[in-house]
């Protein structure tokens, strides 16, 4: 079965925020962030991964009308099954899923969701998956991941987190722009083949003042491929909004083309030239494609 993924908008910026701040949770709620993402991992201390649960649980109902992911803990940790019980709702988004890195992890945290769903009576496949892909063999298999067969059809995307994978190859995290352009066109490349949206890239984490640094790396990530960015802090949000939105003369140009086409084709034309470069019909699609996000 073929999901239609035609009605979603796109995510350019996601921001964690640690489920057990619900102030915070409050405070990102009211962000210009397009999804804010709930954090029970990696930002939650072991002796409060389970008492905070009912008050995460409170904020999704509170906030229901937003878009809200929740980034559980592991599938092979103790706390996965409470965790979902907690947390799925009728209108919550999307379920992240941590270091994801064969394609049984995405039928595992299907079946679970699935029974939940049932058996509390939400629309089957109502929520979304995005696995984080983290580790170098998470890497490997991306493709057979994304590519998984599962019914009810419900994966978004995929996300990059590269603090995990630069602990698992052992090297530094640096800000060179290029340092992870090998992971990042593989998850990019494996999302478009999977049929499923564009990916997000990794938060950047090295230095939160680092408005250039920021920007080049949101730009890098646009240029292989991807739809948006996760962010750990509110003064990202305006900078890649801004990046992963196509710019003024980018939407004027697409106008023209698509214009241009439309009126060539009438007159039984298929390829043309505009202001000194040919257009055909994959220029013509992407330009569609940008103006498509005006909608």
């Amino acid at each position: 079965m073929k999901r239609n993924y035609a009605g979603l908008k796109p995510v350019r910026t996601a921001i964690f925020v640690p489920g057990n701040r619900l102030d915070r949770v409050d405070k990102a709620i009211n962000t210009d962030a397009d999804a804010v993402i709930i954090d029970l991992e990696d930002s939650v201390p072991l002796d409060q991964k389970e008492e905070i649960r009912p008050g995460v649980h409170r904020k999704l109902v509170e906030h229901k009308k937003r878009k809200i992911i929740v980034r559980v803990n592991a599938l092979d940790s103790e706390f996965i099954k409470g965790d979902l019980e907690s947390i799925i709702l009728e209108n919550l988004f999307g379920i992240m899923v941590p270091k994801v890195e064969d394609p049984f992890h995405i039928q595992e945290i299907n079946g679970l969701i699935l029974d939940l769903e049932t058996s509390k009576g939400i629309k089957q496949g109502s929520i979304w998956i995005i696995p984080l892909i983290e580790s170098a063999k998470g890497i490997q298999n991306i493709f057979r991941i994304l590519s998984q067969k599962i019914n009810p059809v419900r994966l978004f995307t995929a996300a990059f987190g590269a603090a995990d994978y630069s602990l698992d190859l052992g090297i530094e995290l640096t800000k060179d722009i290029t340092q992870f352009d090998y992971a990042r066109s593989r998850i990019a490349i494996a999302c478009r083949a999977s049929g499923i949206e564009p990916p997000l890239d990794t938060p950047s984490m090295l230095d939160l003042k680092d408005k250039d640094g920021l920007a080049a790396q949101a730009k890098r990530a646009k240029e292989l491929g991807f739809q948006g960015k996760l962010c750990i802090h509110p003064n990202q949000i305006e900078i890649c909004n801004e990046i992963f939105f196509p710019s003024k003369e980018e939407i004027l140009h697409a106008r023209r083309v698509v214009e241009a086409f439309d009126e060539a084709e009438a007159k039984g034309i298929a390829a043309i030239q505009l202001e000194g470069k040919f257009i055909d019909m994959p220029v013509v699609e992407q330009a569609r494609r940008i103006l498509s996000l005006l909608v």
